[in-house]
């Protein structure tokens, strides 16, 4: 989440397309729901984008190879630990039109084939099993913030996306940001607090 805003402070174009997105779907007179991810592709690619910049964990779990095997034209025997770079696999230029730039609309015109091309999650049998309910809760909560805040930077400068060295890629410096609520606050407030 950290990061997924982080990109989005230094891109409010892109911010300002997600608000533009929710308040057509959704509107103004109640909260974003778990039934209404659906109908926020846009969202779903700004997670996808940012699951593919910044996967949690650089390097997957290791992997066994049960058989001889030739992976990216080295030969791999039988019995040999792999250990794979998500990281590098999610910037690989050969992949990937301007790697390092924070997109969404590349998941636009074919999100399936692009989002087989990111393993932010592993794959196969040793695959998180927590992926779906990562991304539904990511969505839920990313949505609900955009929603119910308007975000800007706390300077002019841009956001610094340093990561960190280690087993999960996170954040050098915490995010820091400005926020003010929006028109539905009012509205879940006071419902809030009719029902106390």
């Amino acid at each position: 989440m950290e990061w997924a805003f982080a990109n989005l402070l230094n891109h409010p174009t892109i911010l300002k397309k997600a608000k533009a997105e929710i308040d057509s779907q959704i509107g103004q007179n109640r909260l974003i729901d778990e039934s209404d991810l659906s109908k926020l592709p846009y969202i779903q690619n700004i997670i996808s984008e940012t699951l593919r910049l910044h996967p949690s964990v650089p390097l997957l779990l290791p992997h066994y190879s049960s058989d001889d095997c030739t992976i990216g034209g080295f030969s791999v025997q039988r019995g040999t630990i792999v250990l794979v770079n998500a990281w590098a696999i999610h910037r690989d230029p050969e992949q990937w039109s301007d790697p390092t730039s924070f997109k969404p609309e590349r998941f636009e015109s074919d999100g399936d084939k692009m989002n087989r091309l990111i393993l932010p999650f592993g794959l196969g049998r040793r695959a998180c099993p927590g992926a779906t309910l990562a991304h539904k809760m990511m969505g839920l909560t990313l949505g609900s913030l955009i929603q119910c805040f308007e975000w800007k930077r706390i300077g002019e400068e841009e956001v610094d996306m340093v990561e960190t060295e280690g087993l999960t890629v996170h954040r050098e410096k915490p995010l820091e940001a400005l926020c003010r609520p929006c028109e539905i606050m009012d509205k879940v407030l006071s419902e809030s607090s009719n029902n106390v």
